[in-house]
């Protein structure tokens, strides 16, 4: 059964539907290039830097972690929301306690297939809600969604959540990614309207 966390918005102190945003029941498609191509024999998921046990799992492997199904609000930084997206995938803090997290760790670098990166703090991930996603409506996460693993984070505007990741690095000094290096804000509260630096 999936567990609705759509009312994160309370942590905030804000509406459902943050400021400057408007409801859609589409779900567009945006991406930095085109939408890479993989191979489920050779795909590769890593978890390395601040840890103590560096990770490296096959599909197999990553869709063999425990995991669970959400009802979760999306907020993209180009002003539209979608409510209710079904997503099914592996909590954060699964993969942050399989790796042994050190206590130096402070903050997190997502890494994709396609170069992409974005950055949070360590404390804005380990949240049961950011979930490394493989499944959208109970089918296979489409590939222009970030198929075959991307990365949710209701929490934040959705360029937070990378596409197509295949690793996460844990850092002990904030690093900023691909668009944070590039004008958009850092931090990416939408309740805030953090949308650019």
């Amino acid at each position: 059964m999936a567990r609705d966390v759509t009312d994160v918005h309370e942590e905030y102190g804000g509406d459902r539907l943050p400021p400057g945003q408007r409801e859609t029941s589409a779900f567009p498609v945006l991406s930095k290039s085109g939408t890479p191509s993989w191979e489920p024999d050779e795909w590769r998921f890593d978890a390395w830097g601040a840890v103590e046990n560096d990770l490296e799992l096959s599909w197999e492997e990553f869709q063999d972690l425990p995991s669970e199904t959400q009802i979760q609000d999306f907020h993209c930084v180009t002003g539209w929301s979608k409510f209710d997206c079904e997503f099914t995938g592996v909590a954060f803090p699964t993969i942050a306690e399989r790796a042994g997290v050190r206590d130096d760790a402070v903050h997190v670098m997502f890494h994709a297939t396609d170069g992409y990166t974005t950055n949070l703090p360590l404390d804005a991930c380990m949240r049961d809600d950011v979930l490394f996603v493989y499944e959208y409506e109970g089918d296979p996460l489409p590939a222009d969604h970030g198929g075959p693993l991307r990365v949710v984070t209701p929490h934040r505007y959705a360029y937070k959540g990378a596409k197509w990741v295949d690793g996460v690095e844990f850092l002990t000094e904030p690093e900023r990614g691909y668009w944070e290096l590039r004008g958009y804000s850092n931090t990416a509260n939408p309740w805030n309207e953090e949308r650019y630096s």
